[in-house]
């Protein structure tokens, strides 16, 4: 997806303070170039289609049309792109929203810079899930708690679970978990390059975009059922 190792990234918010304050962030990275700046829904989804971005940062809360429709209008699409939902709180039901609308994962506005460089780094790799442990409280919070307008606390089994392998539906609960390859490969003493090979499998089976869709998923389908760790 990142061409020649350049990661292009949209910024989408209408605070204009705010896009200048990422672009002087991420234009400090050789890897990165800004390739645009959006202020609301509309503007994102069209400069999605015109600029083919890798990662779009993007606001939830926007005029006209949110960061949610406009993500979920970017996924329908088939684009490429990999958003980023930039949100105020860490429990935000917007941001829920957004990664069922298709987001790769989310971070709060007032996000340190090295953490903002490294999440877009993941993020365009595809490869991981962008602090698993605050995702996880997220998801425990709107699905599993029900808390979410229209969604049920009743989790529904897939049929296309199915079509996994015993050792499949092994790593899909431990992504769900938040285990990184590595971490993965060690528990079940495999090779990186093998769970690389079975975390593509699992997606394409299932359908799904990218790792943080795989916990969405899982907990939806109740395949990972929260505990009640301390935060």
């Amino acid at each position: 997806m990142v061409d020649h190792g350049v990661i292009k990234v949209l910024l989408v918010d209408d605070q204009p303070l705010l896009r200048m304050g990422f672009r002087l962030i991420l234009e400090g990275e050789e890897d990165f170039h800004v390739v645009g700046e959006a202020s609301d829904g509309n503007e994102a989804v069209r400069q999605v289609g015109e600029l083919q971005p890798d990662v779009v940062l993007m606001d939830v809360r926007m005029p006209t049309m949110d960061g949610v429709e406009a993500t979920r209008r970017i996924s329908d699409a088939g684009s490429e792109a990999r958003v980023i939902i930039l949100t105020t709180f860490d429990l935000d039901e917007y941001a829920f929203s957004g990664l069922q609308a298709g987001a790769s994962a989310f971070l709060l506005k007032d996000v340190a810079p090295v953490e903002l460089v490294h999440a877009v780094r993941l993020v365009a790799s595809g490869d991981a899930v962008v602090a698993p442990r605050v995702t996880q409280r997220l998801l425990e919070t709107y699905v599993r708690g029900g808390s979410v307008p229209g969604q049920s606390p009743s989790p529904h089994r897939d049929p296309l679970l199915d079509d996994l392998t015993p050792r499949e539906t092994e790593i899909l609960t431990t992504i769900a978990e938040g285990l990184s390859n590595a971490e993965i490969a060690h528990k079940f003493f495999l090779s990186e390059a093998t769970v690389k090979t079975h975390v593509r499998r699992i997606l394409s089976k299932l359908q799904l975009r990218d790792r943080v869709q795989v916990v969405v998923y899982a907990y939806e389908t109740g395949l990972v059922v929260p505990s009640n760790p301390d935060y």
